[in-house]
């Protein structure tokens, strides 16, 4: 049994980067608690920003050896190490004021929450215009319009 858990602890980490060596552009979220933003694909290139942002959205553009360059919300782009990243779906709320997170998906649905622009969330399937989106234990349904990270990338 010792021997097997390392190649599981392989196993899990070789799937990682293969999900996201895959066509660009597309979605994947920060996995990392502190991620560096580089100007080039390697460690040797300086920091131009620090994300501290688990499950922000983000939205991968090029693929080079270990390393994505990425756009973020704001449309900043730079590079960071593809080990870091998620493939796993996430959206940010948009927008200049709060929007409504809603029972079910339609204008007519119950208001469980408002949500305020800047707010990440997982992200769930997306249909007619209307997305599933988790925000820790709260989960309802808001607008596909008002999030970044749903929709084609």
């Amino acid at each position: 049994m010792r021997l097997f858990l390392p190649f599981l602890v392989l196993l899990g980490l070789a799937s990682t980067v293969q999900a996201q060596d895959r066509d660009v552009p597309y979605w994947a979220t920060i996995r990392a608690s502190e991620l560096n933003m580089r100007v080039g694909p390697s460690a040797d290139y300086r920091i131009d920003w620090v994300y501290h942002r688990p499950g922000l959205p983000v939205k991968v553009v090029r693929l080079m050896e270990g390393w994505r360059l990425i756009e973020d919300p704001d449309g900043a782009r730079g590079w960071v190490v593809a080990r870091l990243l998620s493939p796993d779906r996430g959206a940010i709320v948009i927008g200049n004021a709060s929007t409504e997170l809603r029972d079910g998906a339609s204008s007519g649905s119950d208001i469980k929450w408002r949500v305020e622009p800047g707010v990440v969330g997982v992200l769930g399937d997306c249909d007619d215009g209307w997305c599933e989106f988790s925000i820790g234990e709260r989960r309802g349904y808001i607008l596909a319009s008002r999030l970044w990270g749903a929709g084609p990338p």
